[in-house]
């Protein structure tokens, strides 16, 4: 005897983070698209887990760490400054929310 299931189709979000019911989904998002962009980093320049931890100024178990998706500690100005350090420069848009979309000027953060 062959059982139906049924099953049932619901549509996602734009955020990962918030279908599940994440607490501040809109972080979460961020903070793993900028850690993408730091692992696309590493990837291209064929950097050690241990080059990159001298280089971005933590240890090489918490690259390992970060690398595995574990950066729910791990603030979003810590991880623009790990760009910045990796040569990045990382820049911030201010928009106005509504019909009157008037940007402002970008913020750029860049290494000292």
């Amino acid at each position: 005897m062959t059982t139906k299931r049924e099953t049932k189709l619901r549509r996602g979000s734009q955020n990962i983070f918030a279908d599940p019911g994440f607490a501040d989904p809109s972080a979460y998002l961020l903070k793993a698209e900028l850690m993408a962009r730091i692992q696309d980093i590493l990837d291209q320049r064929d950097l050690t887990q241990t080059k990159a931890a001298r280089i971005l100024g933590v240890s090489q178990p918490d690259i390992s760490r970060m690398l595995k998706g574990h950066f729910r500690d791990i603030s979003v100005e810590r991880l623009m400054r790990m760009l910045t350090k990796l040569g990045c420069s990382v820049e911030i848009v201010v928009k106005a929310r509504g019909r009157r979309k008037a940007a402002f000027a970008p913020i750029q953060i860049e290494a000292a």
